[in-house]
């Protein structure tokens, strides 16, 4: 790459920063209805099981944001990921290991994989409390490539129509979880790179603010996904065609929700100073949902799968908050400031500007 910018800075979006607090409750959400028995058959339990879509809308969000930074040079891009991501990972995930009793016995390659953002590529990597870091494995490997490739609509495109048949290559039997490999979700990621790239008309921008209309679309994407005939849900593994049926409607649901907000900004809701601060720690949010959810249980004195959905939900929230406000203010906001004093860093000799939905 050329010294010359690759990603020109845009202007702060704070409906993006409050989608990310929606994105984050509605992963935590999907997380609580499996893990409390939620029936996925019913009308429901299958709605909050197909709330894994908010993944894609991570996704996507994550590539938009990208796309619109900052970044001058692969270094100093490369830099200030690692010190927005790593920190807060390798401490929600040393704590998992510390605490949570079922990882007291850890086989040692998972644990090392797991610090390394590498454990999906085993068969049984996948840890208590944890599990949910599959995303940041394909979050990171994205961020490798995101330099390649950000510029390049056309191959933004074809590779996310290539990822299309990643369900259908058939991988040996007894081997790690393929439909978690970072290639299944390009075009996930793809709706962000590509929306980066599109200037609204007038009339196309008065449509995308009648949010109501994208709600009630992704609702009903929502609805359908999570019928029987649509795929499995919770641990099963779908078929190829299921597969890709789930990915491609993933990539819908991240579509309908993110474009309206990303083209015509302004929400009262999402702009609001709640949705705001819940943005600002929604990635720890993330990280620490499902190590409190593994603590929920013993400390209500009940077993998984057993029912009371709203008690859960409400203990897992309320407990997650808090944890998530001091990882934010205790390791990810100091540690966002650390890759300013390496070397021959550009961006240490501009003024500060505000954290948040474009400050990735």
């Amino acid at each position: 790459m050329s010294p010359q910018s690759y990603a020109t800075p845009r202007s702060y979006n704070p409906s993006l920063e409050g989608l990310r607090a929606v994105a984050a409750c509605g992963v935590l959400l999907t997380h609580t209805s499996f893990q409390s028995g939620m029936d996925p058959s019913s009308l429901v339990g299958g709605f909050l099981g197909r709330f894994d879509f908010f993944v894609a809308l991570f996704f996507a969000l994550s590539a938009y944001l990208l796309a619109r930074g900052d970044y001058r040079t692969r270094r100093s891009f490369y830099a200030k990921r690692f010190f927005r991501v790593v920190p807060a990972y390798v401490v929600c995930v040393a704590t998992a290991l510390i605490i949570l009793p079922a990882n007291f016995d850890a086989d040692p390659a998972a644990v090392i994989a797991t610090f390394f953002f590498a454990q999906i590529y085993l068969p049984h990597g996948l840890l208590p409390g944890i599990t949910h870091l599959w995303s940041m494995c394909v979050e990171v490997a994205f961020y490798l490539v995101f330099p390649f490739i950000s510029r390049k609509r056309w191959i933004i495109l074809g590779l996310a129509l290539l990822s299309l048949g990643w369900a259908f290559i058939p991988f040996p039997a007894g081997g790690p979880n393929w439909q978690i490999f970072p290639p299944a979700y390009t075009c996930w990621f793809a709706v962000g790179l590509l929306a980066a790239r599109i200037q609204p008309t007038p009339t196309a921008e008065r449509w995308l603010r009648r949010r109501w209309i994208w709600w009630i679309c992704a609702a009903a994407i929502l609805f359908v996904a999570g019928q029987e005939f649509f795929g499995p849900l919770g641990l099963e593994h779908p078929s190829p065609l299921e597969f890709l049926r789930r990915v491609i409607a993933g990539a819908a649901f991240a579509a309908v929700v993110l474009v309206p907000y990303a083209l015509a900004p302004g929400s009262r809701l999402l702009d609001s100073r709640l949705f705001s601060q819940l943005g600002t720690i929604s990635y720890s949010i993330f990280l620490w949902h499902v190590v409190v959810l593994e603590m929920v249980f013993p400390l209500l004195g009940m077993r998984p799968f057993t029912g009371n959905f709203l008690l859960i939900t409400a203990v897992t929230l309320g407990l997650t908050l808090p944890v998530a406000y001091l990882s934010y203010h205790l390791v990810e906001r100091p540690a966002r400031g650390l890759w300013r004093w390496l070397p021959g860093s550009a961006r240490a000799r501009q003024p500060r500007r505000r954290a948040g939905a474009t400050d990735q």
